[in-house]
């Protein structure tokens, strides 16, 4: 499929107008539509704008709650449980990690948990914000079931994702965003859109055979076998279990049952470094083992070793100096009518 390149400001005025026109309020339609388009410029396409319609047409079916009560609940020294109110999660979540990060300036720590949320978008923007205050962040969502668990023929956990933000003071921070399953499950969908094929390790059909078309997609796989199944657990136990939601195969699936609330759970987490160790110490050290990563013998085939996530910074970087690439159909559904 075809695509054209957007600047990335004018992608937000776009995507943001789009949800707009579909009732959802201004500053929450701004904040999605950064987190879309942050996505789209690390390269996260699956997290992107490409998502825009699908949240239209959840928001129609009433799936989604475009004007929520959000509350807050201190429960602890260093603790608060955020209920969404079955809002837009990409809002939910910004508001978690805001306050994650409060409690972390104030008190060297902050835990916020979400309830009653959605689908919130690439985690790796919440913890760059975290980061970007010089401080450690960690976020982590499930979702309904998609994946194989080790040794298991059919779906249990969902993607389950976690995320960790380090940051760095001479270099830009740290970013590990990843599923727990070997593709996330918005990179099979874009495949399908575009029509490339995906890797025989991604996924399965209904008999549980290594797929290259999506359009035989039936469950993912957990990458590195038992270890993504076993994190895959941990994050549903920490977002679902812990948080009094649904967990694994009892959460409402994305692409069914628009009408219904999705009801997810997210936890984030923010560390101050300064309660540890003295801050700058640890800026100059993160800066000394990226370095010295990057001075690591290159194995063939590589230029040189990169840390997590610095792949999609440096697609960021070029992405906001040419403009976003986005799909023909994309961004014709965002620049047309609903």
């Amino acid at each position: 499929m075809s695509s054209i390149t957007v600047e990335h400001n004018e992608l937000k005025k776009l995507c943001s107008n789009k949800l707009q026109e579909a009732s959802v309020p201004s500053d929450q339609a701004n904040i999605i539509s950064d987190v879309l388009v942050h996505a789209d410029l690390r390269g996260v396409n699956s997290h992107g704008v490409l998502r825009t319609e699908h949240y239209i047409k959840r928001v129609q079916s009433g799936g989604l709650n475009v004007n929520p009560n959000l509350s807050m609940q201190q429960t602890g020294i260093a603790t608060k449980v955020l209920d969404g109110d079955d809002g837009f999660g990409h809002v939910i979540a910004n508001r978690a990690m805001e306050e994650a990060i409060k409690l972390a300036n104030e008190i060297g720590v902050g835990i916020v948990s979400t309830i009653n949320s959605s689908h919130c978008g690439a985690l790796s923007y919440f913890v760059n914000e975290a980061a970007q205050n010089n401080l450690i962040g960690i976020a982590m969502t499930h979702t309904d079931k998609f994946v194989v668990p080790f040794g298991g023929s059919e779906p249990f956990f969902g993607t389950n994702p976690i995320a960790f933000g380090l940051p760095a003071q001479k270099y830009k921070p740290v970013i590990l965003d990843m599923a727990t399953s070997n593709a996330a499950l918005g990179k099979i969908l874009h495949a399908r859109k575009t029509g490339e094929e995906i890797p025989d390790d991604w996924a399965v059909d209904s008999e549980g055979n290594p797929i290259t078309d999506p359009n035989n997609f039936a469950s993912l796989l957990p990458f590195g076998g038992p270890k993504g199944y076993g994190l895959a657990m941990v994050v549903d136990v920490l977002c679902g279990v812990l948080t009094g939601m649904n967990y694994g195969p009892h959460i409402n699936p994305m692409y069914d049952k628009y009408n219904e609330k999705r009801k997810l759970g997210h936890l984030f987490c923010v560390i101050n470094p300064k309660y540890f160790t003295n801050l700058s110490t640890y800026l100059e050290n993160m800066d000394k083992l990226i370095e010295e990563i990057h001075n690591v013998q290159p194995a063939k085939g590589f230029n040189r070793v990169l840390v997590p996530g610095e792949p999609e910074q440096i697609n960021e970087e070029q992405s906001i100096k040419n403009g976003v690439a986005v799909e023909k159909s994309v961004f014709n559904f965002l620049n047309g009518e609903l």
